[in-house]
């Protein structure tokens, strides 16, 4: 895919054609949503969407509406998280939970090449990927800036990842706007959320009424547009359109969390802050936020051959700069306690990502607040960070 391609692709996702192709919004009711899982598959897709896994709700292969979480929603804090079903007929009335899309673009484990060795000569195979078509079912907003950051990085930096590239150029996004806001959340102090503004391809926000339920719909991209001109929907009355912000607007209102942004990327001054001690004394340096967090890319590479030494492997997995080897160079790791392995996460995610990507590398989803066993709130330590050194002159103003 050219450059010239690839830009006009991201303007299509990112809603910008689709204002004026698409004036208005759409009506599809409760028991319709199927009919849209259907016009998806017709058209090739895989669908992944939440379903509820292991006491939790997760995102893997979908047969059917009914395989999403009706009824059920979630309670988050600090290194809390406990599902609780009701007598609902709502399907998205939850917030992110453990995963996110990444792992279905930026995988976990991939196979970059396999050599074999026959006699004196070897041959080299890079691995062919031919990814299927996936549609992503409920992708909320936070997790929408997040697919858009590894845009930036993955795709739209000096160089590309071939790997995320096929995966990402063979996908369709339905968002939902959240109605519910959990208590680790904080996307509007990120501006992600917590209502979808770019970057899919159809946007759902559930509405119930009494005993209606239905979604209003719009439209983000042509492909988006092509789909909705195949169901049974019709415009939307400015009664309805009203019901769907009410939805966000109470989302808005009950952030769990929240935090102050302003002249954030000057967190990396104060990289010798007590503070730090503090949270090595709790943190287990598991790795857990890094492998929630929806925006981290870091990988390691790994050769593996068999017994014969005939056949040889290249793998590409998932790491984490919490672990002792993350660092490591000739001689030894460069960051060898948890005082500078946090510092080091906290600063590259709220400050460093600046300058090297132009926003933060937070979309202020919450996962690493809930899902450390420790409940180490990253909006906690950067405010307590910030406050101690905003008498300091390290910590002044400066232009961005």
């Amino acid at each position: 895919m050219s450059v010239e391609q690839d830009k006009k692709r991201s303007g299509a996702k990112s809603g910008k054609t689709a204002a004026a192709e698409n004036p208005g919004r759409a009506i599809l009711e409760g028991d319709q949503l199927q009919s849209l899982l259907d016009a998806l598959r017709r058209r090739g897709y895989r669908l992944i969407g939440p379903t509820v896994r292991d006491s939790a709700i997760v995102y893997d292969d979908l047969e059917s509406a009914a395989d999403l979480p009706a009824g059920w929603t979630d309670q988050q804090d600090g290194g809390t998280y406990r599902l609780t079903r009701k007598k609902s007929k709502l399907l998205f009335n939850y917030t992110v939970g453990p995963q996110s899309f990444k792992k279905f673009l930026h995988l976990p484990v991939l196979r970059l090449w396999q050599s074999d060795r026959k006699g004196a000569k070897f041959t080299v195979t890079p691995e062919s990927m031919e990814p299927p078509q996936m549609a992503f079912i409920g992708v909320r907003s936070c997790d929408l800036a997040a697919i858009a950051r590894q845009d930036r990085v993955l795709l739209n930096d000096l160089y590309r990842d071939p790997f995320y590239q096929r995966q990402r150029e063979r996908n369709f996004i339905v968002a939902v706007n959240c109605g519910k806001a959990g208590g680790t959340c904080f996307c509007v102090s990120m501006q992600t959320g917590p209502k979808a503004e770019s970057g899919f391809d159809l946007a759902l926000t559930e509405v119930l009424e009494d005993a209606r339920h239905y979604f209003v719909v719009e439209s983000g991209s042509p492909a988006g547009s092509d789909v909705l001109r195949e169901l049974s929907v019709r415009d939307a009355e400015p009664k309805e359109l009203e019901a769907a912000e009410k939805v966000t607007a109470a989302a808005t209102r009950q952030m769990g969390r929240k935090l102050d942004t302003t002249n954030i990327k000057e967190l990396d001054r104060a990289v010798e802050h007590p503070r730090y001690e503090d949270v090595a004394r709790r943190c287990m340096t598991c790795g857990n936020c890094t492998l929630v967090c929806p925006t981290c890319f870091c990988t390691t590479v790994e050769d593996v051959t068999d017994l014969t030494g005939q056949h040889a492997e290249r793998w590409r997995k998932w790491d984490s700069c919490f672990t002792l080897d993350f660092s490591y160079i000739h001689g030894g790791s460069i960051r060898t306690t948890g005082f500078a392995r946090y510092r080091k996460w906290l600063t590259h995610k709220l400050a460093s990502w600046y300058d090297q990507y132009g926003s933060s590398g937070c979309v202020g989803c919450g996962r690493c607040i809930t899902w450390c066993p420790v409940g180490i709130d990253i909006t906690e330590e950067a405010r307590a960070i910030r406050e101690s050194e905003s008498a300091r002159p390290t910590m002044t103003a400066t232009k961005e």
